[in-house]
C-alpha cells in the first residue's frame, strides 16, 4: 500500500467551503480503482487544521490520482483559503489493518 497524509490549515471563515470541496474530492477519489481509503480528520484543538489520509494500492495509483480532474480541481480551489501551504508526507505501508 502507498499512503499520503496531508495537513491543511484553513482560514477559519472558510472551513465549510474547505469541507465541501474536500468531501467532493474524497467521493470522486473513492471511485478510483486504486484508492483504498480517504479519511478527512479535523483537529480537536484547532478546528481550522485538517488531516487528510489517503491510501492507494500502489504508488502508480497515487500518481494517477494526482492527474485526475477532481484532484487538480481540489488543489486549485482550496489554494486561496489556506493559511499556509499544505504539508505532505508520502509513505509505503509497513502494516495496514482494515
Amino acid at each position: 500500500m502507498y499512503t499520503l497524509t496531508v495537513t491543511a490549515h484553513v482560514l477559519e471563515n472558510k472551513i465549510e467551503i474547505f469541507l465541501q470541496k474536500t468531501l467532493e474530492c474524497a467521493l470522486a477519489t473513492r471511485r478510483e480503482n486504486g484508492n483504498v481509503r480517504y479519511d478527512i480528520l479535523q483537529n480537536e484543538d484547532d478546528i481550522s487544521c485538517f488531516v487528510i489520509h489517503e491510501v492507494y494500492r500502489t504508488k502508480e495509483d497515487f500518481l494517477h490520482h494526482r492527474e485526475t480532474p477532481h484532484s487538480i480541481k481540489w488543489k486549485t480551489e482550496i489554494e486561496s483559503i489556506m493559511t499556509k501551504p499544505r504539508e505532505r508526507v508520502r509513505c509505503h505501508s509497513i502494516y495496514f489493518s482494515d
